[in-house]
């Protein structure tokens, strides 16, 4: 009689990744297991190239231009991995006035941007009427701008300081002018380390009730993961099995990015930083198990620009944003830049014509 020998570790990754590439849903296991044991990046990345052609056989490739726009800096959520945020009363907090902040929407307009994303701290001081008079403010005066705003966590907290529910705040800031949600302040969305990251901001459970809301409102938004600080691998995966599952019920988030976290000047300093190849991994599993996400963005922001364009090729379909100005992560000492011209020069290096598109990935003319 013959023995038993059960599948070896190679087989099991080829048996994954062949499974991934044929279009079938990958089990949490079978993610994990590729995050954890599948050693060549290569084949790892061909089989995310192979599922991101087969949802993307157009011969382009997306970016947009948008600015980063942080109104407050004032913040009580207290996070470990936040260089970017002063505690109220700080010296260094602010509140950015109208005038700066239009000038900033005004020299976006100029260099051909059609959004702003406009998120801030967890400023107690801040009634959400002053969010409703700031986005109406801003769409009487740039009525063309999409106002890609105000992050999870910070809905939950207006909803908290007017003592409203998430849905009725969602509401009066939609009537008012927002026009998608980013996915921000996710992080890792499990429980155990988002109390020990950021004891003070909202729970994984409200952050999923906040996307969901909206989305039953009829809004779009993206979805985010900053990974490499005190997570697990098993956690990564619980983070993209809660996305996934949000996004088969409700069909509303257009795009995933995942980026890693950035030490520098943080409380968590001492975490050595993750370098590109962890961060090609977790973009390249991601694409093969979040099979209902129809885009990923590359992150160059925090990778730099070749590996941004290595992206491209490993289940990115989208280069993200021009990013005319970023804050947040520049605090943490990550400061990397570049222009269109090279954003759509990176993309036809990597063998695609180069597309500019707005939140809801529909291709603008330029």
């Amino acid at each position: 009689m013959a023995l038993y020998r059960p599948e070896s570790t190679l087989s099991t990754i080829a048996r994954i990744l062949d499974k991934g590439v044929a279009g079938c849903r990958l089990t949490e296991e079978e993610a994990l297991t590729l995050l954890r044991d599948c050693e060549d990046l290569a084949a790892l990345g061909e089989a995310a190239d192979a599922v991101c052609r087969r949802l993307h056989p157009e011969p382009y490739r997306t970016y947009n231009i948008d600015r980063n726009i942080n109104y407050t800096n004032i913040c009580v959520a207290g996070c470990k991995f936040c260089a970017f945020a002063r505690r109220p009363g700080h010296e260094e907090g602010y509140v950015l006035d109208e005038d700066v902040l239009f000038a900033k929407i005004a020299e976006t307009v100029e260099l051909g941007g059609d959004q702003i994303l406009l998120q801030g701290g967890l400023n107690p001081k801040l009634p959400l009427s002053w969010y409703e008079d700031l986005l109406r403010a801003i769409k009487s005066r740039f009525p063309q701008i999409n106002i890609h705003g105000f992050s999870p966590p910070e809905i939950y907290f207006f909803a908290r300081l007017s003592k409203l529910s998430i849905q009725q705040v969602l509401e009066r800031l939609r009537e008012a002018g927002l026009g998608s949600l980013p996915g921000g302040g996710a992080e890792i969305l499990v429980d155990r380390v988002r109390r020990n990251l950021a004891a003070g901001k909202v729970n994984a459970d409200n952050w999923l009730e906040v996307c969901r809301t909206w989305h039953r409102l009829g809004g779009r938004g993206s979805a985010t993961m900053m990974f490499g600080h005190i997570e697990t691998l098993d956690e990564r995966i619980e983070h993209l099995r809660r996305l996934r599952e949000l996004q088969d019920e409700t069909g509303g988030f257009t795009a995933f990015i995942c980026w890693t976290f950035q030490p520098k000047y943080t409380e968590l300093a001492h975490i050595s930083k993750l370098g590109a190849v962890a961060y090609l991994r977790m973009l390249a599993v991601a694409r093969l198990y979040l099979d209902n996400f129809p885009n990923l963005q590359a992150s160059w922001v925090t990778q730099g620009s070749q590996i941004g364009q290595l992206s491209l090729r490993f289940g990115a379909n989208d280069m993200g944003s021009l990013m005319i100005e970023e804050n947040v992560v520049a605090a943490a000492g990550t400061q990397f830049r570049t222009s269109e011209r090279e954003l759509r020069a990176l993309i036809e290096q990597a063998g695609y014509q180069p597309r500019r598109r707005n939140v809801h990935y529909e291709l603008l003319e330029v």
